[in-house]
């Protein structure tokens, strides 16, 4: 069974640094929220994405985007590892 650091490898061979990093977000529920929030003096929030139960979002931290937020139970693929979010 591959890994989260297995699959981040293979999406994006020899990313180093805060550029280029992927997660990819599963969403465990209806209307599962994520946000990009901007890098800078002032964090803001650039982008926005729902997801329903059971689909899929792969996305890249830019020079933009510095953090995502996710709303909602899902779960979380990094290079670090995986969390699920939303748990009680």
């Amino acid at each position: 069974m591959a890994t989260a650091g297995d699959a981040m490898e293979m999406a994006h061979p020899g990313a180093d640094g805060p550029l280029g990093r992927y997660i990819v977000v599963k969403a465990l529920e209806d209307g599962v929220t994520l946000m990009g929030l901007t890098r800078g003096r002032e964090t803001r929030s650039h982008h926005s994405e729902r997801l329903d139960r059971g689909e899929v979002l792969v996305a890249q931290f830019t020079e933009l985007t510095a953090a995502m937020k996710v709303r909602g139970r899902a779960e979380i693929l990094t290079d670090v590892g995986r969390v699920v979010s939303g748990e009680i």
